[in-house]
C-alpha cells in the first residue's frame, strides 16, 4: 500500500525547488543530498522509503536523474502542476544564467577565444576528470565492467557520431543481460503517486513516438527549428546517467552542425559555475545556435523526454525493479557510459583544453583542488577563468 502524504499547492511546491534552484551546487549527485534534507528531513513530504524508491527508479532511467527526482516529488505533493511547478523552478535559474553568458558571448563576436574562456575549457578538463574517477570506481568495480567501458569507448572512437554512443549503450546492455548479474531491488515501499497504468502507457508511447517521429520529421520538413527540437529530445532521451554523461552524446550532435567545438566547450565549463541541472546547458547552445527562442525550444526538448518517461514509468516501477534482467542490462549500461564519458574526455575536452605545459599545470591544479582539497565546482570554475584571462 501506498503511505499516505499530506498534499500542497503548486505554489508551495515552486518556492521551495526554487530555493534548491538557487543554491543547488555539485552535480546530480549533490542534488539528491539536498533533494533528501529539504523533502525527506525538513518539510516531511517523503518517507525515506519512498525518496529512496523515486530515486531508484530515475537513476533506472535515462534523463537526467535529479532533475526526474524532483518532478516526482513535486507530482507527489501537488500532482502534475506540481510536477511542473518543481521542475521550473529547479531549472529556470540555471538556464537564465548560461543564457546570458551565452548572450555575452555572442556579444563577443559569436567565438569563445578569450583568454578567461580559455580558462573554462581546462576547468571543464578538472571536472570532467573527477566525474570519470567517482563514476569508475561505482560503476566499473571489477574488470569485467571495465572491459565493457573499454569497449564502448572503443566504439565511440570508431564511430564519431551519435551512432557511436547508442551503439556503446546498446552493447553495455546486451553484454550486461548475457553476462551480469544487477544490484539487488529495494523492497518494501511504494511511490505515493496517482498516476494510471493507462495514463502511464499513454505517456510511455507518446515518449516513443517522439522519438521515432521527430527524426523523421525534421528530415522531411528540413525545418532548423525542428531539427533542433529533435536533436535535444533524442539527447535527453538517450542518456543514461545524467549529469557530465550528456558530454559525449550532445557533443557528438550539435558539433559542428549547430555550434562550434570552442563555443560549446566554453559553455560547458561555464556550466559547472552555475547550480542546478547540468542539462541547462542546452540553454546557452540554444542561444548561440539562434537566440532566445532557440534558447526555449533546447531546453524543453531535453527535458520534455523525463516529463514523459519517468511519469510513465511510475505505474509499473514496481514490477520492473524486481527483474533480473532489467537491472543486468542497466548495470552493463552504467558501465558503458563511463567508457563513453572517456571518448569524450579524450576529445573533444582534452584536446581543446590542454594545449601546452600552462594548461596541464592549471588542469592538475584544478583537479586537486576538486579531488583533495574539495573545492566546490563553481570556485575552481571562476579561478581557472581568472587565471586563463592573466596568463593565456
Amino acid at each position: 500500500m501506498a503511505i499516505e502524504i499530506s498534499k500542497g499547492s503548486p505554489a508551495e511546491v515552486f518556492l521551495a525547488f526554487l530555493k534548491l534552484g538557487l543554491t543547488s551546487f555539485g552535480g546530480p549527485v549533490a542534488h539528491l543530498g539536498y533533494f533528501r534534507s529539504e523533502f525527506v528531513e525538513r518539510r516531511k513530504w517523503l518517507t525515506e522509503s519512498n525518496y529512496a524508491d523515486i530515486v531508484a527508479l530515475c537513476q533506472f532511467l535515462p534523463g537526467p536523474a535529479s532533475s526526474q527526482v524532483g518532478i516526482a516529488i513535486g507530482m507527489s505533493r501537488s500532482g502534475w502542476q506540481g510536477a511542473l511547478a518543481a521542475w521550473s523552478a529547479f531549472t529556470l535559474p540555471s538556464a537564465l544564467a548560461l543564457y546570458l553568458f551565452a548572450q555575452g558571448v555572442v556579444a563577443a563576436g559569436g567565438s569563445a577565444d578569450g583568454g578567461w574562456l580559455h580558462g573554462l575549457k581546462v576547468a571543464a578538463v578538472a571536472v570532467v576528470a573527477l566525474a570519470i574517477v567517482g563514476m569508475a570506481r561505482t560503476l566499473t568495480p571489477d574488470r569485467t565492467r571495465a572491459s565493457v567501458a573499454v569497449a564502448a569507448m572503443i566504439a565511440a572512437f570508431v564511430l564519431p557520431s551519435a551512432w557511436g554512443q547508442i551503439s556503446g549503450i546498446v552493447l553495455g546492455a546486451l553484454f550486461g543481460l548475457l553476462f551480469l548479474k544487477g544490484d539487488a531491488p529495494s523492497t518494501g515501499s511504494t511511490i505515493p503517486l496517482a498516476v494510471s497504468r493507462r495514463a502511464g502507457a499513454v505517456l510511455l508511447c507518446t515518449f516513443a513516438a517522439l522519438l521515432l517521429g521527430l527524426p523523421l520529421a525534421a528530415s522531411g520538413l528540413r525545418n532548423h527549428d525542428l531539427a533542433l527540437f529533435d536533436t535535444f529530445y533524442r539527447v535527453g532521451a538517450l542518456v543514461f546517467g545524467g549529469g557530465h554523461v550528456v558530454l559525449p552524446l550532445l557533443k557528438a550532435e550539435v558539433v559542428p552542425a549547430f555550434i562550434s567545438e570552442n563555443d560549446f566547450l566554453a559553455g560547458y565549463g561555464a556550466a559547472q559555475a552555475v547550480p542546478g541541472p547540468l542539462f541547462t546547458f542546452a540553454a546557452y547552445i540554444g542561444t548561440v545556435a539562434g537566440g532566445w527562442t532557440a534558447a526555449l525550444i533546447c531546453t524543453t526538448g531535453i527535458f520534455l523526454s523525463s516529463f514523459l518517461i519517468v511519469l510513465g514509468a511510475l505505474p509499473f516501477w514496481s514490477d520492473l525493479r524486481n527483474r533480473p534482467s532489467a537491472r543486468a542490462a542497466l548495470t552493463g549500461v552504467n558501465a558503458a557510459v563511463v567508457g563513453l564519458l572517456l571518448a569524450a574526455f579524450y576529445d573533444p575536452v582534452w584536446a581543446a583544453g590542454i594545449t601546452n605545459r600552462a594548461d596541464f599545470a592549471l588542469g592538475i591544479g584544478a583537479f586537486v583542488s576538486l579531488l583533495c582539497w574539495k573545492m566546490p565546482p563553481w570556485l575552481v570554475v571562476l579561478l581557472c577563468g581568472a587565471v586563463g584571462q592573466i596568463v593565456m
